[in-house]
């Protein structure tokens, strides 16, 4: 019996028993694949009414803390900023699991993804060395700041605004951000702005920058243990070494 291979069951109609989906990991693979399986059976199932059906900031910050302490959270980190950089085959078994817990998933790919892999592909040493290490343990949280009311998919529509200092010093960012998942409890933002009104750049924020403002809770119909708010940012000053890969963008 001829096997079908590649993506030719997506457009046709077909036996599964026909269907071919290569498995042949590693035993490495394995072995990372069962340490998240185990993390979401024995640190998240448990505790799905906590939280999946609801927001429970603290338990779901306890929970990526745990992640990172097993080294979940930097598989995709350089081992010279403390993580594991796994294969990708690797961090996407790690991710098969985890987003059994889908409303964990969202915090926790974040953290993982979006929240800070701009810093390990775009990041200069000094800023790797500052941020990815506190990232890949959990002891910091990211999230990542792009949509705006006006601009979702038209990234480039953003309103958002970056001005230098007159001493060169820093970016004075204006602008609000909408729909920020993990804002709620991230301690560092990926915030896009536009810098001089046309080059689109991004910029490392902390929370405990002056200006930054974190708004209420949105009320969404699902993933509802996961964190969505507003940012609005108010003469926010950003360390100009906080700009990543550029005033002309990343």
């Amino acid at each position: 019996m001829n096997k079908i291979v590649g993506g030719s069951f997506l457009v046709q109609e077909a036996d599964l028993n026909r269907i071919v989906t290569p498995e042949d990991f590693t035993e490495e693979q394995r072995m990372i694949a069962q340490l998240a399986d185990d993390f979401v059976t024995n640190e998240l199932e448990p505790l799905e009414e906590e939280m999946e059906h609801q927001l429970n900031v603290e338990l779901t910050k306890e929970k990526l803390r745990t992640a990172g302490e097993l080294g979940l959270l930097s598989a995709e980190v350089p081992e010279r900023y403390e993580g594991l950089d796994v294969d990708k085959v690797s961090a996407l078994l790690i991710n098969e699991k985890i987003v059994r817990a889908t409303s964990f998933f969202i915090s926790y790919g974040g953290q993982t993804g979006i929240g800070s892999l701009p810093i390990v592909f775009f990041g200069n040493d000094e800023q790797k060395r500052r941020y990815l290490p506190g990232i890949a343990a959990g002891e910091k949280l990211a999230a990542y700041a792009l949509t705006e009311a006006s601009s979702g998919t038209d990234a480039l529509g953003a309103k958002t605004h970056a001005k230098l200092s007159g001493d060169g010093a820093y970016y004075i960012l204006n602008g609000t951000k909408q729909f920020i998942s993990g804002s709620s409890f991230a301690d560092v933002f990926i915030v896009f702005a536009k810098v001089n009104g046309t080059d689109f750049s991004a910029f490392i924020v902390e929370r405990s920058f002056d200006g930054l403002h974190i708004g209420p809770e949105e009320k969404k119909m699902g993933l509802k243990g996961s964190s969505t708010c507003s940012l609005t940012l108010e003469d926010v000053k950003v360390p100009v070494e906080n700009l990543l890969g550029g005033s002309a963008g990343i």
